[in-house]
């Protein structure tokens, strides 16, 4: 009798793949990190990232893709639940909901998961332009809901400067995300500090937003 062909070790590979880009485009950015490296930390070949993948800028792609989700799908649930909730939701609630869910979901996962999606979504704000759209693209539906929400909360204020306002919300997310570099990483902090921490940028982002 014939064996039928099982489809896990492709799965498997392509796992790989993402895991090694993901290691190597947090380390080196889009511009560092190389197809061969990728495929050293992966301990595959290069044809099958070109058969999975296609070129880097389709791996870089996947990554985001696979990084975003989360975050994106996280943003987007407590931002409809609070919009369900109370059609005018308050300014604390809007920015809770979008910066302190998903920084909690990233900052409180445990070993090396914690540093390396920390590290890859610091990349991706400090990519050169072209890249750096690549992953806006995967980010933009939270944060078209998260103006819509805020600019009904603050309708005194044009569109144009709450957009302002989140690239620099977006900017310090991304500071807090890069301090796991440092020697006191944030993976290695309680939940409880990690928990202030966050608290400490809500305030400071709500007298931002506000004024």
């Amino acid at each position: 009798m014939s064996r039928v062909p099982s489809t896990e070790p492709k799965t498997d590979t392509k796992e790989q793949i993402l895991n090694a880009a993901e290691r190597q485009f947090a380390l080196f950015g889009f511009a560092g990190a190389s197809l061969r490296a990728v495929t050293r930390d992966a301990n595959v070949n290069l044809a099958a990232v070109h058969y999975h993948f296609g070129s880097k800028e389709e791996l870089f792609k996947a990554v985001v893709q696979r990084v975003a989700e989360p975050i994106v799908r996280e943003q987007m649930r407590h931002l409809d639940e609070l919009e369900n909730f109370d059609p005018n939701p308050s300014v604390v609630d809007i920015v809770q909901a979008f910066v302190a869910r998903p920084l909690e979901m990233i900052l409180k996962q445990r070993g090396e998961s914690c540093y390396v999606h920390a590290q890859f979504v610091g990349r991706c704000r400090t990519e050169p332009r072209p890249i750096q759209e690549l992953a806006e693209v995967e980010f933009n539906p939270s944060h078209q809901r998260f103006l819509e929400l805020i600019h009904k909360a603050l309708p005194h204020q044009s569109f144009t400067e709450l957009e302002w306002k989140l690239d620099l919300i977006v900017a310090m997310i991304v500071r807090v995300l890069k301090q796991t570099e440092y020697s006191d990483p944030l993976s290695e902090k309680s939940d409880q500090e990690i928990d202030n921490l966050i608290q400490r940028l809500v305030r400071f982002i709500l007298s931002g937003i506000s004024a």
